[in-house]
């Protein structure tokens, strides 16, 4: 009978330890998720902060998060960023950029992945107005791609009317 008592008495000690190392074992997590929270999003008290406080800041901050990374996907999907010269502007896809000099013509057009176009047509355009394609290339980054067209004028007695080259692939990519 004693060799039970002893048993049960072993197995209550091993149930207090392990719950004491449980314990702080939370403990330390809180701690540490409290330690992530920015200072700006934390409010302190006289009496200082309970785990049940910190536990409420850091889910009132994780639900702040989740509003601004959907709000965040919200613009990301009606808006492309481009920084320039560390001046965030913000531009609606697809973006064309025509850029004329002297015989040669270059263009950039930024476009989404899910927006097709046959870039043949793009080819055409040019050839129409009177430009040799030298050199295309694109590329894609994260749901946008990127293509930059270098071209000359057939003819340096007919050159190229940049404008008019603008507003046909306008229309066409839009």
């Amino acid at each position: 009978m004693k060799m039970r008592r002893g048993g049960r008495a072993d197995s209550r000690m091993e149930r207090k330890t392990v719950e004491k190392y449980r314990r702080m074992h939370m403990k330390s997590l809180c701690l540490q998720l409290s330690s992530i929270i920015p200072k700006e999003h934390r409010t302190t008290s006289k009496n200082g902060l309970t785990q049940n406080d910190s536990l409420d800041q850091a889910t009132s901050y994780i639900k702040k998060l989740e509003e601004r990374i959907e709000n965040l996907k919200q613009r990301r999907l009606t808006w492309a960023m481009t920084e320039t010269n560390g001046v965030t502007v913000g531009f609606q896809l697809p973006i064309l950029e025509v850029r004329h000099r002297d015989m040669d013509l270059e263009i950039l057009l930024i476009s989404r992945v899910s927006k097709r176009f046959m870039f043949h047509e793009v080819i055409n355009v040019l050839e129409e107005e009177g430009a040799d394609v030298v050199n295309a290339s694109f590329s894609t980054v994260g749901d946008k791609i990127f293509h930059t067209i270098h071209s000359k004028a057939f003819s340096s007695r007919i050159g190229l009317e940049a404008s008019r080259v603008s507003e046909r692939l306008k229309d066409l990519v839009q």
